[in-house]
């Protein structure tokens, strides 16, 4: 249950609109919902800001069906990651309302409020072929209640394409780049701008990239300081950590 909702609902008590009795009946599954498979943190909203989200893989279609429902019933809104076309299909089919995106292998329906966002995140990414993780970060920080704006196709390989966008970086709450090969992208914006820069290493490249590794490492040793680094491909906790820097 999000913040939002305890507090209209306390807000009813208070005035005499829902009995005490009611209440407690729609609080019964705080802290968390106990499921055949899944034990969910329906608190997690009030203690972070962020409802729960599902992660999709490794998980069978009639688990993310129960699972979905649950957290819809609680809340009103849902984010699944990592699911492919058959399990996102499969989402698609049972909550009509809901936006299966293919190229994010995301599902989801609604979006927290903006009410309490600064300003923008910006993702840059160095290449087309980051577009996957770059996707899977635009969805999950909208989600989150963010503005969002990308910058795409702006790698090391033609400096002159990232510093055409200075702009719009000063004008970002937060910054997230998404390189792969040899990963300096982050480095660059890192150097140019004031704003925090979270760094995501992808696992493209040949194999001397070593599938992100090779990225990764050289984000951790970026020479512009302070950049963070979040793990290989993992474009939905870049977009976490960038929201939650991006709130008042």
């Amino acid at each position: 249950m999000e913040p939002s909702a305890v507090l209209s609902l306390l807000q009813q008590v208070r005035g005499g609109k829902v009995t005490t009795e009611e209440a407690l009946e729609r609080l019964k599954s705080l802290p968390f919902a106990a499921l055949a498979s899944a034990t969910l943190d329906t608190h997690r909203a009030l203690r972070t800001g962020a409802p729960e989200v599902v992660f999709g893989e490794g998980k069978a279609i009639p688990q993310l069906l129960d699972i979905a429902a649950t957290l819809l019933a609680e809340g009103g809104n849902l984010l699944v990651t990592r699911v492919d076309g058959e399990k996102g299909s499969a989402l698609a089919r049972a909550f009509p309302a809901g936006v299966h995106d293919l190229l994010s292998r995301t599902f989801r329906i609604g979006e927290l409020s903006r009410d309490t966002r600064r300003g923008k995140i910006v993702v840059v990414t160095a290449g087309t072929s980051d577009a996957p993780v770059a996707a899977e970060t635009f969805v999950t920080a909208r989600f989150l209640g963010n503005a969002v704006d990308r910058i795409d196709d702006v790698g090391v390989a033609g400096l002159h394409r990232i510093a055409a966008c200075r702009e719009t970086l000063d004008a970002a709450a937060v910054i997230i780049v998404i390189a792969g090969m040899e990963g300096a992208l982050a480095s660059v914006v890192a150097g140019l701008v004031s704003r925090p820069v979270i760094a995501v290493p992808t696992s493209v490249g040949y194999g001397a990239s070593f599938g992100g590794l090779a990225a990764l490492l050289a984000m951790l040793s970026s020479c512009a300081a302070g950049v963070g680094v979040v793990n290989i491909d993992n474009g939905f906790g870049a977009a976490v950590l960038a929201s939650s820097i991006n709130r008042a």
